[in-house]
């Protein structure tokens, strides 16, 4: 616990949100589920959807890419069209749509609330006075935090509207958490990033991160570590 015991002596933690600060992760896994399992019968697509194509596809990398990068891997190319498509356009864009009208329509009717343990250690840095920041794939990732009554706590939050905005590349790519940590200030190697998509904690290890830590909602722990997190907790309660 020794390279844990302090992660008030990082320049900065910057944590992903969805099953890391939240159960979101919950929501969205249920969202694909349901979109891709109604898409694959439609279209006669096998193998079924599974939860793995979750983590291995899904998982921490921005909407579109993943619905491009699910549909490759069952051989399935659609034209990418346009963010503006509406639901029934069967392009990538349109796909990953759908996906969010039923995220959305789960958020408002379920609402959310963050992970204790998550809580807790977001409050123990805050009171040493520790720069954190939320680096996040999801567009959503605003209405979120709100939903969840910590939005104020995040003076930073690298989201996939701004990652859009700027053409910075999805997880696993370094993009993401690189220019998070220009944005707030610190420098990766003395920061820490808390992540529990295998995406996103190649991201994080990619953009040099001193401290890379992964959080097992369902990924699995031998392979977190296998892309590169330094060590792996079931609930950041462990760090606090």
């Amino acid at each position: 616990m020794d390279e844990l015991s302090d992660l008030t002596a990082c320049d900065g933690v910057l944590f992903d949100l969805d099953g890391v600060l939240t159960p979101t992760a919950e929501v969205h896994m249920h969202a694909w589920e349901a979109m891709f399992t109604e898409l694959f019968t439609a279209w006669g697509i096998e193998p079924a959807y599974s939860e793995q194509d979750y983590f291995q596809y899904l998982d921490g990398k921005k909407r579109y890419d993943g619905v491009a990068s699910l549909l490759r891997s069952r051989d399935v190319e659609v034209p990418w069209g346009d963010p503006g498509d509406p639901v029934t356009a069967d392009t990538v864009c349109g796909i990953g749509n759908r996906k969010n009208v039923v995220f959305e329509r789960v958020l408002r009717a379920e609402g959310i609330a963050p992970y204790p343990g998550s809580l807790a250690l977001v409050q123990k840095l805050q009171d040493a006075g520790i720069p954190i920041a939320v680096v996040s794939s999801s567009k959503n990732a605003r209405e979120v935090l709100t939903a969840a009554g910590i939005i104020d706590r995040f003076p930073v939050i690298m989201d996939g509207v701004v990652a859009e905005q700027e053409s910075l590349a999805s997880k696993p790519a370094p993009d993401v958490f690189a220019r998070a940590a220009e944005m707030l200030g610190v420098d990766p190697a003395r920061s820490a990033a808390v992540e529990d998509a295998h995406s996103g904690v190649q991201s994080a290890v990619a953009a040099g991160y001193g401290l890379v830590i992964g959080v097992d909602r369902g990924a699995g722990a031998a392979t977190l570590l296998e892309m590169g997190a330094h060590v792996v907790v079931d609930d950041l309660a462990a760090l606090v």
